[in-house]
């Protein structure tokens, strides 16, 4: 049987994937993309696209802090990390996914 198409992410849920990705420490953007692709069971792709407005939007937002480094590869890459602001912000965004999504959950359920 063929896999289905990868779901398309709803507006302003990376944002919170990326949030929770960096709960587990300072990461790259090709790190954090696979955090999420792995934690999903391999369902959802995070495509630079996307991923890197995302990240530059979070930064200018004062969620994430980045600073260049060396990639385990030994290439020059920004690493990102939560700040205190984005604990917040991601904290926020849970619980409102999680209204939502109990929303949809009793509407599908009738």
């Amino acid at each position: 049987m063929a896999k289905s198409p990868t779901p398309a992410l709803l507006q302003g849920t990376l944002d919170l994937l990326i949030l929770h990705a960096l709960q587990r420490g300072e990461q790259h953007g090709y790190a954090i993309a696979q955090v999420i692709h792995l934690l999903s069971d391999e369902v959802l792709r995070v495509e630079e696209g996307s991923l890197y407005p995302a990240l530059y939007r979070l930064e200018l937002d004062g969620a994430i802090a980045a600073r260049w480094g060396l990639s385990e590869n030994n290439r020059k890459a920004k690493f990102y990390s939560l700040t205190r602001q984005g604990r917040k912000l991601m904290t926020e965004q849970q619980e409102s996914w999680s209204r939502l999504s109990m929303a949809v959950d009793r509407v599908l359920a009738r």
